[in-house]
C-alpha cells in the first residue's frame, strides 16, 4: 500500500507548490525540476492569454463574466498540459541551467573530473 506518509521519496508534482521546498522527502533537484515545470506553465498562461485577446469576437455575442472564467479554466488547463509534456521545452533548458548554478555539489557527485587534453589550454588559468 503506498501512503505517502511513509514513502521515502515523493513525487514534486504531488507537492503543494508552496511546500515544496520546504519537504525533506523531496530531492533538490525534484524540486528544481518542478519550479521550473510550474514557471513554464505561469509562462504559458500568460501567452495563451495575450493569444485569445486577439482573437476576433462576435459583435452579437458580449464577453460575459462566465466566458471569461472560462477562458481562463481553459488556459490554465492548456498551460499545465503542455508543461507537464515537455513540448516547449523551456523548462528543462532552465532546470539544466539551475541545476549547474544552484546546485554544482549535487550535479557533480560520482563524475570524474575531465581529464586535460593535450596541446590545449585550461580556461581556468
Amino acid at each position: 500500500m503506498d501512503i505517502p506518509a511513509l514513502q521515502s521519496h515523493v513525487k514534486a508534482s504531488s507537492v503543494p507548490f508552496d511546500q515544496l521546498a520546504a519537504n525533506p522527502n523531496v530531492s533538490q533537484k525534484d524540486k528544481v525540476k518542478e519550479a521550473c515545470r510550474q514557471f513554464e506553465a505561469v509562462l504559458l498562461r500568460q501567452i495563451l492569454g495575450q493569444a485569445r485577446k486577439t482573437v476576433i469576437t462576435s459583435s452579437e455575442k458580449k464577453d460575459s463574466n462566465e466566458t471569461d472564467i472560462y477562458n481562463d479554466m481553459i488556459d490554465n488547463q492548456m498551460a499545465d498540459s503542455i508543461s507537464r509534456s515537455g513540448a516547449f521545452g523551456l523548462a528543462k533548458s532552465l532546470e539544466n541551467q539551475l541545476v549547474r548554478q544552484v546546485l554544482p555539489k549535487a550535479a557533480d557527485q560520482g563524475r570524474p573530473m575531465p581529464a586535460a587534453t593535450p596541446g590545449v589550454k585550461s580556461s581556468n588559468h
